[in-house]
């Protein structure tokens, strides 16, 4: 009995000695393993069996799946080798414009004819609501977890973007004649103050201001932008060389290219986001890159104008700042990136007339890390990294189109869909799981939307009076 209680007490003080010498799990809130990561990190390192390891807002390990061992948490995904890339980023779109899709379309000077009586007729608090929320339903089941947004109501559009759960910089637009939630002109300005100082600060909503261009901005409002700008620190997000009016009259006034012109009054900085930039000379590039701006591409929505083909590949190449986007659903259509990504390759090959120009690769950093330079934010996004915010979705790779999968910025590019995106994490929340959106009733805004085009179309019909 003596040597079978000594046995014992030497098994009882073994055991906690192992358990001692065992590493203690570390704590996350979320864990993707089985992945096939596609980081976009400075090496552009592949992990094809990977681990993408959250603890709240921030990823805090990137690794083989056997890192997942380490920790523990109150949610694993089995990604099961589906794809796992950093958010999109949308870097240019008016995303409540969703209740006018398919209007004006295959028409001359849309934009006067269409686009500005449709708003200063029909375009309001209610319809910013529940078009901006249909546009962010559409990025987020697209896997856009970041847009860059320019439109009217933006405080309205902020709580909607908040409640869902989706990362933007929001643009409150100026402009020089009366809009939808300014009776005067210019009465963007005042509303963009107070819009910036109610969401400065906020984790998801990063409050901008929108001159809408240099033909609808005169230069002392726009000399009052730059100025509210460099005070609050708020970008600035406008529409430039875009028009060959645009170019005309600038050219006419002030014997300046759009791009000198903003310059003049002291917009061209690193809180610039310009969207277009069609009509670039290699001088003004120079200047955008000395200047440090951002460049929003708009492929899809430029050719769809026959505006041309903005010389983004050169920008891109020479390093500036350049992102996708996607314009407004009047202008572009769709909302989502995915969508662009042939186009954007394939356009600039014809331009070029050199199939090996802007490669896959190009693409899908525009579309991720360049979007982030763009906006100024590629130390928080753009790339799956320790410390980086968790912004990540996951791709179908088993979808009929990218299968079989050689080359994975290959099928991206050329063979996926926005459909294929199955999960959608912003800000280490899962705001989609397996195409299923956690935080919008959709329901509810498809519903809202039937009513609204019913509504519209009892407007058009009746001459919008």
């Amino acid at each position: 009995m003596r040597f079978l209680s000594s046995v014992f007490s030497a098994a009882v003080l073994v055991l906690p000695l192992a358990a001692l010498a065992q590493p203690a799990l570390q704590r996350a809130d979320l864990i993707i393993t089985h992945a096939h990561v596609v980081t976009m990190n400075a090496r552009r390192e592949i992990i094809e069996d990977g681990a993408v390891i959250i603890r709240g807002s921030r990823i805090i390990a990137v690794g083989p799946a056997a890192l997942a061992a380490q920790f523990t948490a109150l949610k694993t995904i089995d990604a099961r080798g589906n794809l796992v890339l950093p958010g999109m980023i949308n870097t240019h779109t008016h995303a409540a414009m969703t209740v006018f899709r398919g209007l004006g379309d295959d028409v001359p000077d849309r934009l006067r004819r269409f686009i500005f009586p449709l708003e200063k007729n029909l375009m309001n608090r209610e319809f910013v609501h529940w078009g901006g929320l249909h546009g962010v339903v559409e990025m987020i089941e697209g896997g856009v977890t970041t847009m860059v947004n320019s439109y009217y109501f933006e405080e309205e559009f902020a709580a909607v973007v908040k409640k869902a759960g989706m990362r933007a910089v929001l643009g409150q637009t100026v402009i020089n004649f009366p809009a939808p939630d300014a009776p005067e002109p210019y009465g963007g300005l005042a509303l963009a103050k107070k819009f910036a100082t109610a969401w400065r600060g906020d984790p998801l909503i990063t409050p901008a201001i929108s001159p809408h261009a240099p033909y609808t901005v005169d230069v002392e409002h726009l000399r009052l932008v730059a100025t509210l700008s460099a005070e609050l620190d708020l970008p600035v997000l406008i529409h430039l060389a875009e028009m060959t009016e645009e170019m005309t009259l600038l050219r006419k006034e002030h014997a300046m290219t759009p791009v000198e012109f903003l310059d003049s009054v002291g917009l061209l900085n690193r809180r610039l986001v310009a969207a277009h930039c069609i009509f670039v000379t290699d001088s003004d590039i120079a200047l955008l890159k000395a200047r440090d701006a951002g460049v929003a591409h708009n492929m899809v929505a430029n050719i769809k104008s026959a505006k041309g083909v903005a010389p983004a590949l050169k920008m891109f190449d020479e390093g500036l700042r350049v992102g996708l986007g996607t314009d407004g659903p009047m202008s572009g259509n769709t909302l989502d990136l995915i969508g662009q990504f042939g186009y954007v390759a394939k356009v600039h090959k014809l331009d070029r007339k050199d199939r090996n120009v802007m490669p896959a690769i190009k693409v899908v950093e525009m579309a991720t890390l360049g979007g982030a330079r763009a906006i100024h934010r590629e130390a928080d996004l753009g790339s799956l990294e320790p410390g980086k915010l968790a912004d990540v979705i996951i791709i179908d790779h088993e979808s009929t189109a990218m299968m079989p999968l050689f080359d994975v910025y290959s099928a991206l590019v050329y063979a996926a869909s926005p459909r294929d995106v199955r999960t959608t994490i912003i800000h280490g929340q899962v705001v989609m799981e397996n195409r299923q959106l956690l935080t919008v009733d959709t329901a509810e805004v498809r519903a809202k939307m039937r009513d609204i085009t019913r509504r519209i179309n009892a407007a058009v019909a009746a001459g919008l009076k």
